[in-house]
């Protein structure tokens, strides 16, 4: 079935072949660990799918909970009167949508998906790029599209992709998305990633964000059987990458993204290890800033020895 669609849900599969999802599930894992196909939320693909991209309507379906999470958590992140860059992508879209709450805000974007959710914002200025629009994703790509950023200076960027590992950083499946993503980060001073724990671990064919460009990771929880995901979110934190975990029901209520108001409780932040290279501006962004990251206990840190193999670690990041 998978080589005939290029992609099934377990849903579909189970009712195929007369069986539970959680029987599914299980002999999906095992045909991934002989290399016949690559899980995805709630389904699976082919395996090393470097040129295949999902069209729009089929991301928007996929991860909604978790993405709803992230971007709860991520518009908190944002200040009063900042300006920022805003990436394509369905996880940036609904952190637009929480960004029009945000007074004085400057937002730069390539997505016309991103700037209508702003368009009717009170004080809120939408600056869109040029270029070429590509359909499948409703983005502005293109020379145009890069050349509208030279000489622009923000203090963050929102991206998002169909990849991220801690060896490669995020990557997307197409070549033009990729090229413009690389000039919107260039336009910033810290790069935030959204990525839900379904593309951790997961690369694709052109690189946006190396990993030691990335200033700060906003994802959700991993299931606890997920142990590639939770490998990788190990693996980013000790390469230097700033992760904020965003766990269910994060951000519901009505304070995220206001300035002033708390950031949602249900977040981890897991912080480099001692004598990493970043560094994040005091502010709600700052995980160790006076007064902000939330409730006492409620920072998650790696500080695991590096002694350790990598299995005890990720076991002492879920048990922290």
């Amino acid at each position: 079935m998978v080589r005939a669609n290029g992609a099934v849900s377990l849903r579909e599969l189970a009712r195929v072949v007369q069986t539970s999802e959680v029987t599914v599930r299980r002999d999906v894992r095992a045909l991934e660990a002989e290399g016949l196909l690559d899980r995805r939320h709630g389904g699976a693909v082919l395996p090393g799918g470097f040129t295949r991209e999902s069209g729009f309507p089929q991301k928007s379906h996929l991860a909604t909970a978790e993405k709803t999470a992230i971007a709860d958590l991520a518009a908190s992140f944002v200040e009063e009167g900042e300006a920022v860059v805003v990436g394509a992508g369905t996880t940036t879209q609904e952190l637009a949508r929480r960004l029009a709450r945000v007074p004085g805000l400057t937002v730069v974007t390539n997505s016309l998906l991103v700037a209508q959710a702003l368009a009717h914002a009170n004080r809120v200025e939408v600056v869109m790029t040029g270029g070429t629009l590509r359909g499948s994703n409703y983005a502005l790509v293109g020379s145009g599209a890069e050349q509208s950023l030279q000489g622009l200076r923000v203090s963050r960027a929102f991206l998002s992709g169909s990849g991220l590992t801690a060896e490669r950083g995020l990557s997307t499946s197409n070549m033009l998305s990729a090229s413009v993503d690389r000039a919107l980060v260039q336009a910033a001073a810290e790069v935030v990633v959204l990525a839900d724990h379904t593309k951790l671990g997961t690369d694709t064919m052109f690189q946006t964000v190396p990993t030691d460009v990335i200033t700060r990771l906003v994802t959700d929880e991993p299931p606890a059987h997920d142990d590639r995901a939770a490998t990788e979110l190990q693996a980013l934190a000790d390469q230097g990458v700033h992760i904020s975990v965003a766990g269910p029901g994060a951000g519901s209520g009505s304070a995220a993204g206001v300035p002033g108001e708390p950031v949602p409780a249900r977040r981890r932040d897991v912080p480099p290890l001692p004598g990493q290279r970043r560094g994040l501006p005091l502010g709600p962004g700052r995980p160790d800033a006076p007064g902000q990251g939330g409730p006492p206990g409620a920072q998650l840190r790696s500080a695991v020895s590096l002694d350790q193999p990598p299995t005890a670690r990720v076991a002492d990041l879920r048990r922290r």
